[in-house]
C-alpha cells in the first residue's frame, strides 16, 4: 500500500536543475491531433497514435490487466450522451472497508516523447483519491521486467529500474477540497527523501489553479520527454482542458538508456487516508497514448 506521508511540492527553485516553466513553454494547447476525430472515432489508425480505448466495445480486451473482483469495474451507459465522448465509460467504485478500487493497465512500445490523454469525472459526493493515473517506466516489455515499475512505494528508484509518474488530485492533506487540485505525483532516482527517511513520490503542481470540480467530465493530459541517459533534459508537462498547465524542465529520469515509460494504469485508488465518504466513484473515458499532443476530442463541428 502506498501511503506518502510527506509529498514535497517542487516549484521553479524546489530543487537544482528543476524548472517549471509553464509561462514560458511554447508547448502546444488547445486543438490537437484528436481534433479530427469526433468522440475520437478512428483515432487509434493515427499514425502518431499507440493505444486508444473509449471503452465502446463492451469490454476490455483492449487492455492486458483489469481489476477482476465484482462490482468495481463496469462500463455504463453514462458519459456524454455523444461528442465528444460517445457513448460507454468506465464506472470505478470504491468502498471503504471493502476495497481500495481498482483499474485497468496497457503495456506499449514507448517513444522519446510519449502524450497520454483520458477524461474524468468525479461523482458529486466523491471524496479524495489516493492514487489514479500512472505512467511506469519497467525494464522491458517481457517477463518479471514488465513488472519493475511496479510496487515499491517508499523506496527510491535506481535509476536503471524503473521511474513513475502521473497527474492525479492532491487534497493538501485535507486542505483543499475533495478531490483537491491536479498535480503530478512523481518517483524518479533523484527524487527528494521524506521526513521519514523514506521516498514517497515528490508532487509538482502549479500554485495557480483552482480546485477540480466534481460531477463534470475533464479533460486531463500529460507528457513525458525522456532525457538523454544520466543527463537533466528530461520533462514534464500537463493539460486540463486543452490549456496548458504546468511544465517542468530538467528532469534526470534515467541512467540506463533502454529505459522508457512503457505502461499505463488507469485506476482510481482510495484510502481511508483523509477519505471519509463510504462509496467513492469515478468515472474514466477515452483514453490515447501518443508521440504527440493530443488534446480534447472532436466534438463533430
Amino acid at each position: 500500500m502506498s501511503l506518502p506521508l510527506i509529498v514535497l511540492c517542487l516549484a521553479a527553485t524546489a530543487q537544482a536543475g528543476i524548472r517549471e516553466r509553464t509561462a514560458a513553454s511554447d508547448l502546444p494547447q488547445g486543438s490537437g491531433l484528436a481534433a479530427a476525430h469526433t468522440a475520437d472515432e478512428g483515432i487509434a489508425a493515427h499514425p502518431d497514435v499507440i493505444f486508444a480505448d473509449g471503452f465502446e466495445d463492451g469490454g476490455f480486451e483492449a487492455w492486458d490487466e483489469h481489476t477482476q473482483r465484482p462490482g468495481i469495474l463496469e462500463l455504463v451507459d453514462e458519459s456524454s450522451g455523444g461528442a465528444p465522448l460517445g457513448r460507454h465509460s468506465l464506472k470505478v467504485t470504491a468502498t471503504l472497508g471493502e476495497n481500495t478500487g481498482g483499474g485497468v493497465t496497457k503495456w506499449f512500445e514507448s517513444a522519446d516523447r510519449l502524450f497520454v490523454r483520458f477524461y474524468v469525472k468525479f461523482a458529486p459526493a466523491c471524496d479524495y483519491t489516493h492514487h489514479m493515473v500512472r505512467l511506469r517506466a519497467n525494464k522491458s516489455l517481457a517477463g518479471a521486467d514488465k513488472w519493475s515499475g511496479f510496487g515499491k512505494a517508499g523506496l527510491k528508484p535506481a535509476g536503471d529500474d524503473r521511474f513513475t509518474t502521473g497527474v492525479e488530485p492532491w487534497g493538501a492533506n485535507g486542505d483543499f477540497p475533495p478531490p483537491g487540485k491536479w498535480n503530478f505525483y512523481t518517483y524518479w532516482h533523484e527524487m527528494e527523501i521524506s521526513r521519514d527517511g523514506r521516498y514517497w513520490g515528490n508532487s509538482f503542481r502549479p500554485a495557480d489553479q483552482p480546485a477540480i470540480p466534481r460531477g463534470e467530465w475533464i479533460c486531463v493530459e500529460f507528457m513525458v520527454k525522456h532525457n538523454t541517459a544520466g543527463q537533466a533534459d528530461g520533462e514534464q508537462t500537463f493539460w486540463i482542458n486543452g490549456r496548458l498547465t504546468g511544465h517542468w524542465t530538467g528532469i534526470n529520469w534515467r541512467t540506463c538508456p533502454s529505459l522508457f515509460a512503457n505502461s499505463l494504469t488507469v485506476e482510481s485508488y482510495i484510502t481511508d487516508r483523509w477519505t471519509k465518504n463510504p462509496v467513492n466513484i469515478v468515472f474514466f473515458d477515452n483514453v490515447v497514448v501518443a508521440r504527440r499532443y493530443i488534446g480534447p476530442a472532436g466534438n463533430g463541428e
